[in-house]
């Protein structure tokens, strides 16, 4: 006897409690474990705990709904739809079949998971327990944009699903004809998902491209996605070098604890032997650790040239950490170390990168407070050189001895902290800085024959502390002008330990003072006209700053304020200077006008122009320190040389930015950076230019005029073209260029380049590479490089 029958979400719970959605739930989750995203990969072997919750509300809507006593039936019927704890359900027909305590949804079954992963079948089966379970043509889409197909799946002994003829492949836009095969995909006969292993095995499994096998796999594992990590190999990638030959990397993931794992490859060098490289990582609670080591026995040392590049045995470590030991502070490093100088040049397929610097830190952090300590060593990539014209007289070549005139800066530490409280009405801030490096090796040359030598760097130990405290309060007038005086205090204490006896223009004392306090006034006055479109802002700008001459200039080292960059960054510095060991003199005026648009359309305009008056007392930037290189920083002479910036953003994608230095008598441009970006159509592309001119008294006797363009061209939906190029227009020579092509879709990449860099030889040789990349999403990335040089 059938009859319908109304059952209310409690009575329905009675009945069938996790029967109804929670079983399709568990069946849905059940066949495609191991396909879909990890949330939905849960271990259904204690039942659905982990996938859904037993006393969450479930709501049942259809048509129609029966029981039939004579066969203990309860059936749904027509356009049933069920949610229980964020899942829902559809289909045609739901029957829970009481006596054999088996569920049975069929036609159209729609299964949309919490987690947003959609399975689509014609029928699903499964027992009470969820120990036995059928469905038939299975496909699920995860959010990962995954597809897996399958004729029929089953669920056996609480543990076992196996699925037949399984196709996994990725999502194709919705755009694609639906008959259009996938770039690629996975075919199997038989997938074994063995959830107590938590291991997938494919049988008589093919890569197919474009639906045509290109490799057969008679047997293919891996994990299920519920295991984040496991043991295994990697994805391997090809090497092809003239000094190296043809090789394959091969790396294996060891999965030793959820704490700590290990990466280890090996890569067979036809010309060289085996290279093998090992990384160790483990997380702590405060912080992580990494070790990372490689090296060979050379078979062919012969093949390189540069210094200790042909021993036998080469190699390099590195390791990285980062610690929150407390609140608020970090201790951490950086510290790599190489067995020869061209070791990542000549291997650079290695996996971790090396710097030249090494680094350890410690560093805290507040609002108002931030103290930082740092130690730095230096193991360069340059080789030695020989260039007699700038050798100084009594000194090593310039060129030689390149490594011992590095320093070890041990320590610098920085400290800032700004008061809370107003200090006469005005904010009081405190700047600290000590640094102390040491040199094996005096770094000379000189210009004008070697009889006058130039310092980069001297033989000792030298330690500088330096203290500045700076205060500053603004008025603004019922005008909208702006007042702020500032002031600062600064000292510094020198001590000189074991310096080179030859650089006799260093002073004679151990212990050396200089001090230096100053007072200013900024003024600003902003003219703000809006109008139908937009806004726009004139303001004046001026600065003037008073303190005595520079002291002890030229008997002092500089190792930290030998970059002068005068433009409209450091228009209004109170010190232009890059570091603590110089400290600017004089009364000097600053003064600019700054400009910005605005337009509702979105185009955005800024700009800058000033210059620099020196107004009293020794101009710092005139006289020569023992760097000697402050007199073509444009800041010389009592009227400094014009600075500008501009700025344009449109909002079509197109961006351009610019500095210059004009000379201060013709407006001649002695220094400009300017760089373009912009997207148009399938174009994107970039252009920078840079143009110093010549600074004879570093030894630069003719102007520097580069260009660096790239470009990208769309071809069609999928296809690009890409090229970039670096070309020195003062000696008519292209640096670098390269060119590439690539196929971009939903799950596959795939790209092409051949690159040319003469950089480091003068034109004289080429140094060639031809790099092939393809990936599969969701599967891995390969690669393949090959380098030459000519």
């Amino acid at each position: 006897m059938t009859f319908p029958v109304f059952l209310t979400t409690e009575t329905w719970a009675k009945k069938g409690r996790l029967l109804a959605a929670a079983s399709l739930c568990a069946i849905a989750a059940t066949l495609c474990h191991g396909y879909g995203s990890p949330a939905a990969a849960q271990d259904l072997t204690s039942g659905l705990a982990g996938q859904v919750d037993p006393d969450a509300e479930l709501l049942l809507e259809s048509s129609e709904i029966t029981y039939d006593f004579d066969r203990d039936l309860i059936v749904a019927t027509g356009d049933v739809q069920v949610y229980y704890d964020g899942s829902t359900v559809q289909a045609h027909q739901v029957v829970f079949d009481r006596k054999s305590q088996q569920l049975k949804a069929s036609g159209n079954v729609i299964f949309i998971e919490s987690n947003g992963n959609v399975v689509r079948t014609e029928e699903m089966v499964l027992s009470e327990d969820f120990s036995e379970g059928f469905a038939r043509a299975l496909q699920i889409d995860t959010t990962r944009r995954t597809r897996f197909l399958a004729e029929q799946a089953r669920r056996e002994g609480n543990n076992i699903t196996t699925i037949d003829n399984g196709v996994y492949t990725v999502y194709t836009k919705p755009t694609t004809p639906p008959d259009k095969p996938p770039l690629w995909r996975v075919r199997a006969e038989k997938i074994i998902h063995n959830q107590q292993e938590k291991i997938i095995r494919f049988e008589n499994a093919a890569f197919e491209v474009y639906g045509q096998p290109i490799a057969y796999l008679p047997y293919l594992s891996m994990p299920d996605p519920s295991v984040t990590r496991k043991s295994g190999f990697l994805m391997p990638s090809g090497i092809v070098n003239d000094k190296l030959g043809y090789g394959v990397t091969v790396p294996y993931f060891w999965a030793l604890s959820p704490y700590y794992d290990a990466t280890t490859i090996l890569t067979p060098l036809t010309k060289q032997g085996l290279f093998g490289e090992v990384q160790y990582r483990q997380s702590f609670v405060a912080g992580q650790v990494s070790l990372s080591a490689a090296g060979l026995f050379q078979a062919q040392p012969g093949n390189f040239s540069t210094d200790r590049a042909d021993d036998r045995l080469r190699g390099a470590v590195n390791s990285t950490a980062s610690f929150n030991i407390a609140k608020d502070w970090t201790l951490g490093w950086d510290l790599t170390y190489k067995s020869d100088r061209q070791f990542f040049s000549d291997y650079s397929f290695t996996s971790f990168g090396g710097s030249d610097s090494s680094t350890i830190y410690l560093e805290g952090k507040t609002d108002r407070n931030a103290l930082s300590v740092k130690a730095y060593a230096y193991q360069i990539s340059q080789e030695d050189y020989t260039d007699s014209q700038f050798n100084a007289n009594g000194f090593s070549p310039v060129g030689s001895s390149l490594q011992d005139k590095q320093p070890l800066v041990l320590p610098v530490i920085d400290y800032d902290y700004v008061f809370a409280d107003p200090i006469l009405a005005g904010e009081l801030a405190l700047t600290a800085n000590f640094t102390s490096l040491t040199r094996d090796e005096t770094d000379a040359f000189s210009i004008d024959g070697g009889t006058t030598a130039k310092f980069r760097g001297i033989d000792g130990t030298f330690s500088r502390v330096s203290v500045k405290g700076n205060w500053r309060r603004t008025f603004i007038d019922p005008l909208g002008q702006s007042f702020t005086p500032f002031a600062y205090m600064r000292g510094d204490l020198f001590f000189l330990a074991s310096p080179d006896s030859d650089v006799t223009a260093l002073t004679g004392e151990s212990f050396v003072g200089r001090a230096m306090p100053a007072i200013g006034l900024e003024y600003r006055y902003p003219f703000i006209a809006t109008f139908n479109g937009g806004n726009q802002i004139l303001e004046p700008v001026a600065q003037v700053v008073a303190r005595p001459n520079e002291q002890r200039i030229g008997e002092l080292p500089n190792d930290d304020a030998q970059s002068i960059v005068f433009d409209t960054t450091t228009l209004f510095d109170y010190d232009k200077f890059s570091g603590f060991d110089r400290a600017e003199g004089g009364t000097r005026l600053n003064v600019g006008l700054n400009y910005k648009l605005q337009l509702d359309s979105g185009y955005y305009v800024s700009g800058l122009f000033g210059r620099s008056y020196q107004l009293a007392g020794d101009n710092s930037y005139a006289i020569p320190d023992i760097l000697g290189a402050t007199q073509d920083s444009g800041l010389e002479t009592s009227l400094s040389d014009y600075v500008g910036s501009l700025y344009l953003d449109t909002q079509y994608g197109v961006k351009v930015g610019a500095q210059a230095r004009l000379d201060k008598e013709d407006f001649t441009v002695n220094r400009i950076q300017a760089q373009a970006s912009g997207i148009y159509g399938p174009v994107v592309s970039s252009l920078a230019y840079a143009f110093l001119n010549a600074q004879p008294d570093v030894g630069i006797d003719d102007p520097r005029e580069e260009l660096l363009g790239s470009a990208s061209l769309r071809l069609e939906e999928n296809w690009r073209i890409f090229g970039s190029m670096r070309y020195d227009l003062q000696n008519s020579n292209i640096v670098q260029d390269g060119l590439g092509i690539g196929y971009d879709d939903e799950g596959f990449s795939l790209s092409v380049t051949y690159a040319e860099d003469r950089s480091r030889n003068d034109g004289d040789d080429v140094n060639r590479t031809l790099y092939f990349r393809i990936g599969l999403r969701t599967i891995g990335t390969t690669q393949v490089s090959s380098g030459a040089l000519n």
